[in-house]
């Protein structure tokens, strides 16, 4: 499984109704409304790196209202062995 956060700036005064469009998005597993230099706050998770990119760039991206996206893509645990 892969995961991703990804942090969306969206245009003043929309912000619930993007995260509303964001949550309708299967691999989007949690979104949550934050101050400051961003909007929301989603975590993605998909079987692979690939469905992430596709998910960030092909839905999350064209969501009307969105500005930009930062995503911050999460390391695989090691093993402890």
């Amino acid at each position: 499984m892969e995961t991703a956060y990804v942090l969306v700036k969206s245009e003043m005064a929309h912000e619930m109704e993007v995260m509303s469009d964001i949550l309708k998005i299967d691999a989007v597993k949690e979104a949550r409304g934050t101050f400051g230099l961003y909007d929301i706050f989603v975590k993605v998770e998909a079987k692979t790196s690939k469905e992430v990119e596709d998910t960030i760039t092909k839905q999350i991206r064209q969501i009307k209202n969105v500005i930009s996206t930062t995503t911050l893509s999460v390391i695989p645990e090691q093993d402890k062995d």
